[in-house]
């Protein structure tokens, strides 16, 4: 058997962001504005910095304007839920993304719930969750849907083919499942409680891993032929060959090379996705605050 496809999330997202930029120009002649993503960073979380340093120079470079409020660690609930009200309320705000995880003693649930669904670029308030399950209009994780942008690309009608979605979460695992069964594919969502988890995966046409656990997906797990989707990213502990350790995903990328039809590596695969779908989010909520339909192609 041949080896898999390497499905080029890279490509598709640089591919991706060149028609944001280009729609986000359009926008700012019709509206007189650029679109407007605001990133609320709270303390000094080094990967963070890090995400919220690489989003404000996506922005940059699609035509969106960048609002960064980085705050101490010592900033109290009320403070940060009184600058949410700010920015939900600011006719330049578009999109608001709370950088996560919070310090200590800030509640999560309680900040994304202060964020108006409208402005949820993110896609985890539960009114977008809701809205995602009974098929309306809103907003959905970026990572999720960036991953059916590319199953989509790759296999073109999703319809009928069995997917299995390995992992659980709010942000990945259930909006996932759910992106698939609106695209007509038959799914089963498998965790740490599921039964022979392997063959399970086995029958699936579609595998998606997204939970946490590197290289947990065997080569022997995946049906020939399959499509693979590795959410996952993990640094293996370093070795005097690669001092910084080496990341891996979820799956055994060598051995599913082999037998999967097509499969994302790491990096490269699914992790440049998430911050083209997060600009795409922020254009699409520009235009329906403007009254606007969203350009076709995004």
């Amino acid at each position: 058997m041949p080896e898999a496809v390497r499905i080029d999330g890279k490509g598709f997202a640089d591919g991706l962001r060149a028609r944001i930029a280009a729609a986000a120009e359009a926008f700012a002649l019709h509206a007189g504005r650029r679109p407007g993503l605001a990133v609320v960073l709270v303390g000094e979380d080094a990967a963070s910095q890090v995400y919220v340093g690489a989003k404000g120079r996506a922005c940059i470079e699609a035509g969106i304007a960048s609002f960064e409020h980085r705050l101490p660690a010592t900033t109290g609930a009320a403070e940060l839920l009184v600058l949410i009200e700010r920015l939900n309320r600011d006719p330049e705000v578009d999109g608001i993304l709370v950088q996560l995880p919070l310090p200590e003693g800030l509640d999560e649930q309680a900040v994304i719930a202060a964020i108006d669904p409208d402005k949820d670029v993110d896609g985890f308030h539960v009114i977008n969750a809701g809205r995602l399950s009974v098929g309306q209009e809103g907003f959905v994780p970026c990572t999720p849907l960036g991953c059916l942008m590319l199953l989509r690309d790759h296999l073109g009608d999703l319809s009928g083919l069995e997917a299995v979605v390995i992992g659980r979460s709010n942000i990945v695992g259930k909006p996932m499942a759910q992106l698939l069964t609106d695209a007509n594919a038959t799914v089963t969502i498998a965790h740490s409680r599921t039964r022979d988890l392997p063959e399970v995966v086995r029958r699936a046409d579609i595998v998606v891993a997204a939970v946490g656990r590197p290289e947990m997906v065997r080569g022997d797990w995946i049906k020939p032929g399959a499509t693979v989707i590795d959410v996952g990213i993990n640094r293996l502990p370093p070795t005097e060959d690669r001092p910084k350790g080496r990341l891996v995903g979820d799956v055994a990328y060598a051995e599913a090379l082999g037998v999967a039809g097509a499969i994302t590596p790491v990096p490269g695969g699914v992790g440049p996705m998430t911050i083209a779908v997060l600009l795409r989010n922020t254009l699409v909520a520009a235009h329906r605050h403007a009254g606007m339909d969203a350009p076709s192609g995004i």
